[in-house]
């Protein structure tokens, strides 16, 4: 049970982590328009 919320939270922080990722790009390239 431990093993499965530790890898609850990884998966969730790596989904954000993706998120701001994917959001950044688009963030800076619509400065640039």
């Amino acid at each position: 049970q431990v093993n499965a919320s530790k890898f609850q939270i990884l998966q969730q922080t790596a989904t954000a982590m993706l998120a701001q990722a994917n959001a950044a790009p688009q963030f800076l390239l619509s400065l640039f328009r």
